[in-house]
């Protein structure tokens, strides 16, 4: 049975550039993701995003009149 350093070795001179934009591309959005949930679920941030948390329904409210988004 081969142990689990083989399983995770790569060999970076075989990666195509397709390789590279990949593995970069996964790693930079998972940075992203990163930093926006520190961002979301930071406290001094609440005030913020609790105010723009009705902005998907605003379309729609203009088109009936009612404020509260019924038909």
């Amino acid at each position: 049975m081969s142990s689990l350093s083989d399983h995770l070795q790569t060999d970076w001179q075989a990666m195509t550039t397709n390789d590279w934009i990949g593995t970069i591309l996964t790693v930079v959005v998972f940075l992203l993701m990163v930093g926006a949930y520190f961002y979301v679920f930071r406290p001094k941030n609440r005030e913020k995003l609790e105010a723009m948390k009705h902005i998907p329904f605003e379309e729609d409210n203009e088109h009936t009149g009612d404020p509260h988004g019924r038909k």
